[in-house]
């Protein structure tokens, strides 16, 4: 459980590129199955993309973001 809270993305993207593989050799499969899979892929996606979103929100914490822009004030104010 723990690799896959630090790692969603690259589980992520073994499963889509499994999925893909599965579907490309076995063609016989139904289009609705087929079709299933992409739908929830791409709600998995998202659920990913928010666990990531939160693993950034969280390291950025208490750093300012606008750090560099004050002594680019700075600088121009002096020239």
């Amino acid at each position: 459980m723990t690799f896959i809270k630090t790692h969603p993305a690259r589980l992520y993207a073994v499963v889509v590129a499994a999925l893909a593989l599965v579907a490309h050799y076995i063609p016989e499969l139904p289009s609705a199955l087929v079709l299933g899979l992409v739908a929830a892929v791409l709600g998995t996606g998202e659920a990913v993309q928010r666990a990531e979103d939160a693993k950034t929100a969280t390291a950025g914490e208490g750093v300012r973001l606008d750090e560099h822009q004050d002594q680019g004030d700075a600088e121009g104010a002096a020239e």
